[in-house]
């Protein structure tokens, strides 16, 4: 492919030796087709046909084609058209008149048609300067990574600019680093040139210096250097190298601009984190300060010598001492849970499950605890398998059976139900008689936020259990109990069959 300014040289490039032929050409046609009618011709009007030719030279060649159709005009017309014919003799003085003012007319017309055409060249060399200075602007503002952007735009600008070679140094620590290169390359020679502190030193403060045919140009924004932008075989006069400049200008904005995305992507990325680690010390500290001061009250009391406690007694809190300690155990899974979550390494192993082993694996998880003894266990025989991940599932039905009966009041049921949704879905839910929800902030419940922000319920268990069921493409929700009692917390796993039919 021809570069663009190579597209406008060789179009706008004057051709003196064509345009001096052509008209040469062109007088020789033109006297030819008026030999016949001379007799029938006026000097004048002779003369003015004989302009034609000088304009078309002047217009293809330049002024040095347009001088030499004036000349060449100027000898037919003394030699064809003026009598006497065929001899250069001038003859009567109106005949001098007629010659002085055909070359004053021709070289007025070879002015005019020269600057018009410079003037037309120029606007064209204009217009291809704007597009291909408004097609490099393009790649500056692509939201693409910075390195293959870089690359993208030294390629570029070598070939618009019909450049030997193009780099981009950008500061690394104390020196300048090769970030982008195209075309042929710097040698290490150059480079330690172009380095501050180097044997012909470039630095970034400094304007653009040539050395070796090697015009290095600093990138600015502010006042504060940030790059050194190095072209090889820049040709052309000063003023013409306005786009480069132009487009130096607009690299270092954008070299600014991807500069401040980055910092501002990493301060998002560190407040995220920093409000990842809040949440989930808030959410940690309320989960265990309940089995912790459950257990510390057990032990205190089976210490003290003092207290008068009974077998039955401390069976019952060595059994409360049991199930905390499993409570804390899930608690630690819980947290493990949010690691792989957080670190995106969580697989689904999904395989056909039956509903009834999904919720006798999640009793299993949450031990023998005599706060199950009031979980009711509904699952209606019928109820097709489940494509889940059966440790995942299980998990979600533990913690939300496990939040229900910390929120119950004491002796109410919390009910565990399945049933067939339709729309190859499964539906399963967890409904205590508790204090309800503020629905206006369901949401929140899913969050990994501190339990106060979220009416008293929510934390780890809760947003573990969104997570795990928006792995399997499903939704979770909850809703107002029975008669607009307690909470009801439900979703769905898709059934097995329709896995195997898709």
């Amino acid at each position: 492919m021809v570069p663009a300014l190579e597209v406008f040289r060789q179009g706008g490039r004057r051709r003196p030796v064509a345009g001096a032929v052509v008209a040469a050409v062109l007088v020789a046609a033109v006297a030819a087709a008026m030999v016949p009618l001379r007799d029938h011709l006026s000097v004048a009007t002779t003369a003015l046909v004989l302009v034609i030719p000088v304009v078309v030279g002047a217009a293809t060649g330049g002024a040095a084609a347009g001088a030499v159709g004036t000349i060449l005009g100027f000898i037919v017309y003394d030699f064809v058209f003026i009598p006497p014919y065929y001899t250069l003799s001038v003859g009567a003085g109106q005949n001098w008149v007629a010659l002085g003012v055909y070359v004053v007319v021709t070289a007025v017309v070879t002015r005019v048609v020269v600057s018009v055409e410079r003037a037309r060249s120029d606007a064209q060399q204009r217009a291809i300067e704007v597009r291909r200075l408004f097609d490099l602007s393009e790649l500056l503002v692509r939201d693409t990574d910075v390195p293959q952007l870089l690359g993208h735009i030294v390629e570029a600008m070598r070939s618009a600019f019909d450049l030997g070679g193009a780099a981009l140094l950008l500061p690394d620590g104390d020196r300048l680093a090769l970030a982008a290169s195209a075309g042929t390359p710097l040698t290490d020679q150059e480079l330690g040139a172009l380095a501050p502190g180097g044997t012909t030193p470039v630095p970034l403060e400094s304007g653009p210096e040539v050395a070796g045919g090697i015009r290095a140009l600093p990138l600015s924004v502010s006042g504060q250097a940030i790059g050194l932008l190095v072209l090889r075989g820049l040709r052309g006069r000063a003023q013409d190298h306005e786009p480069v400049r132009a487009f130096a200008n607009h690299l270092a904005l954008a070299l600014e601009r991807a500069d401040l995305r980055e910092q501002a992507l990493r301060a998002q990325v560190l407040e995220e984190v920093d409000r990842l680690r809040r949440s989930l010390v808030g959410a940690v500290s309320h989960d265990l300060r309940s089995p912790l001061a459950t257990i510390k009250v057990s032990t205190t009391t089976l210490l003290d010598p003092a207290a008068p406690v009974t077998t039955a007694e401390t069976t019952e809190l060595l059994g409360l001492i049991d199930a905390q300690a499993d409570r804390l155990d899930r608690l630690v899974s819980n947290v493990l849970d949010v690691t792989r979550i957080e670190s995106g390494t969580l697989e689904l192993r999904r395989e056909a499950t039956p509903v009834h082993q999904l919720l006798a694996e999640a009793r299993a998880v949450l031990g023998g605890s005599a706060e199950l003894d009031r979980v009711e266990w509904r699952a209606p025989a019928g109820l097709p398998e489940v494509d889940v991940d059966p440790v995942l599932a299980c998990q979600v039905v533990a913690n939300l059976v496990d939040n229900a009966t910390r929120y119950a009041p004491e002796g109410t049921p919390v009910v565990v139900d399945a049933t067939l949704a339709g729309g190859g879905l499964v539906e399963l839910a967890v409904t205590d008689a508790g204090p309800g929800v503020d629905l206006d902030g369901a949401a929140d419940l899913f969050r990994m936020v501190n339990k106060s922000e979220a009416g008293g319920r929510g934390g780890l268990g809760l947003a573990i259990a969104r997570a795990f069921v928006e792995a399997h493409g499903q939704r979770i929700w909850v809703e107002r109990g029975a008669g607009g009692l307690g909470a009801r917390f439900a979703f769905t796993l898709p059934v097995a069959t329709s896995r195997r039919a898709g």
